[in-house]
């Protein structure tokens, strides 16, 4: 055909129209344009709140998981060999992290720090065990976990107590795990929902070029000619989208953080690197709306 011919002998005029013809839907098809960009932004807008909220939510589930630790009494009567031997068995244990020592005067200290009386004072005398607070490693930090490493210390000689937050570990092995598992099925259902709008809404696009696509395919235009100018267009309205939807994303979060109280503005931050991603999956949604409309509506295997 003379079109096959010419782009062996003009290569560069091939691209040269290619490149063209994505960038003429700004001129020849504004509203389809404009629908597509807005489509990818409401899109990206709603992947990028359900991520940040699957973040944030994990965040604070791991923040909580880090304060738990077993704290171990024990009798005054040890030693101080029989603590260090004690020490090193608690530390001996998988999953166990680092035990601390905590004397009978630092318990003292701990308790005027917390309550502002002197416990000494109070009783004249320190009724305050010794103890150990444990630190558990990463993997351990649940209920079952947890639960194993309470049995192990307590059948340890010189163990008279061990307390620890068992009910906060099974609440958040539990219905936190839950809630992270339901934000994220309902942001793959979000995924799926905007790639099939995103295609549907290109797709419109494709159509209003109808006999132009007819036309090609009458002189003999390849597939990678007819498809190519529709792809470069979805990777431009992608772009435009990821950058639409970065921008509100960090106007918002930039006004929350101003907001939020100290303690509560790390659950609030957003990655720096988190608005590349936004552009990134906005093109890769472009492009991959682009093929999906070009293969429903031209009729033509995307990979052939």
């Amino acid at each position: 055909m003379i079109h096959n011919e010419s782009s062996r002998i003009f290569p560069s005029v091939q691209l040269s129209y290619i490149l063209r013809e994505g960038f003429s839907g700004f001129s020849r098809a504004k509203l389809s344009m404009f629908a597509a960009v807005f489509t990818i932004a409401v899109s990206l807008l709603l992947l990028s709140f359900f991520a940040i909220l699957f973040l944030n939510a994990n965040s604070v589930v791991e923040s909580l998981r880090n304060k738990v630790e077993m704290e171990v009494f024990i009798g005054d009567q040890l030693s101080q060999d029989q603590v260090t031997n004690l020490k090193i068995l608690i530390e001996q244990l998988e999953g166990v992290k680092v035990a601390r020592f905590v004397s009978k005067e630092e318990a003292a200290e701990i308790f005027k720090q917390e309550f502002g009386e002197d416990i000494n004072r109070v009783l004249n005398f320190n009724p305050l065990p010794a103890s150990f607070k444990i630190s558990l490693k990463d993997g351990f930090k649940n209920a079952e976990a947890a639960a194993i490493i309470f049995r192990q210390v307590k059948s340890l000689r010189g163990v008279e107590d061990i307390i620890y937050r068992k009910q906060l570990l099974e609440m958040l092995d539990q219905r936190a795990v839950t809630f992270l598992w339901v934000i994220l099925g309902i942001g793959a259902f979000v995924a799926v929902a905007s790639i099939i709008l995103v295609a549907n809404t290109i797709r419109l696009a494709i159509y209003a070029k109808r006999k132009i696509i007819q036309t090609m395919k009458l002189i003999g235009a390849t597939r990678g000619f007819i498809r190519w100018p529709f792809i470069i267009e979805g990777l431009i309205q992608g772009v435009i989208g990821g950058l639409v939807a970065s921008g509100v994303v960090y106007g918002l979060f930039s006004y929350l953080e101003q907001w939020a109280s100290v303690s509560l503005s790390e659950f609030v931050r957003v990655p720096e690197f988190s608005y590349l991603t936004i552009i990134v999956v906005g093109s890769f949604l472009g492009i991959l709306g682009s093929l999906i409309s070009i293969r429903r509506f031209i009729g033509e295997s995307v990979t052939s």
